[in-house]
């Protein structure tokens, strides 16, 4: 095919392309729209050691997987339900918790998923408020410069998860893009054995077109 033809098919079947990014663009807007919304807080805690030397900074990185696990436990789960007095159970609620660490700036950050964003955030809040409270048991009857506390960064903050209905509806429009190129050129291939004009003639026959019939 020549340039020229392909610029014939987009003009004559252009519309094919324009009407399936419409039509999957509206669909992905209104499945989004469809969705219950999720949101997602987060909360990041700072594991201090009450000293700045090495060894105690070691102490503290050590710390920070036992803390994960401690965490991630359904007796946490069950103890923030009681407090919370949520209608869930232990293994329900820790599906929508994710908990992850970094030993280099001894941070813990947790994650609460929830349809409810204030929900969301008092999760995070009191979930981190059970670690404090076990670390500060743990100091009780320690020297005090050997204790390591557990302090909140900031309060948790919870933001949209999903759905993304911008995203969502980019990507139909795009998905309609390629689906409505896909169907022009086939349905140009189904009719490439039909001869409708005076070019089609010379392509397919290889001979020169002496004359026309007027419409």
């Amino acid at each position: 095919m020549e340039l020229s033809d392909y610029f014939r098919i987009i003009r004559q079947r252009g519309w094919v392309v324009l009407v399936l990014m419409a039509l999957t663009a509206a669909a992905a807007f209104g499945f989004s729209k469809m969705q219950t919304p999720v949101y997602e807080s987060t909360l990041r805690m700072l594991v201090q050691p009450s000293r700045t030397d090495f060894g105690q900074a070691q102490a503290a990185k050590t710390l920070l997987s036992s803390y994960e696990q401690w965490l991630y436990s359904s007796y946490r789960a069950q103890s923030v339900i009681n407090n919370l007095q949520l209608d869930m159970t232990p293994g329900e609620l820790l599906g929508d918790v994710h908990v992850s660490s970094d030993g280099n700036s001894f941070i813990i950050q947790l994650t609460v998923e929830n349809t409810d964003p204030n929900l969301a955030n008092d999760i995070a809040r009191t979930w981190g408020d059970e670690l404090k409270k076990w670390v500060n048991e743990n100091n009780d009857g320690l020297d005090k410069n050997d204790w390591i506390t557990v302090e909140f960064v900031d309060d948790p903050q919870a933001g949209l998860d999903r759905p993304d209905t911008k995203i969502n509806t980019a990507a139909g429009a795009v998905f309609g893009l390629l689906l409505g190129v896909g169907l022009i050129f086939l349905l140009e291939w189904l009719a490439s054995g039909v001869i409708r004009r005076g070019e089609d003639v010379e392509r397919y026959l290889d001979i020169p077109v002496i004359g026309r019939i007027p419409q």
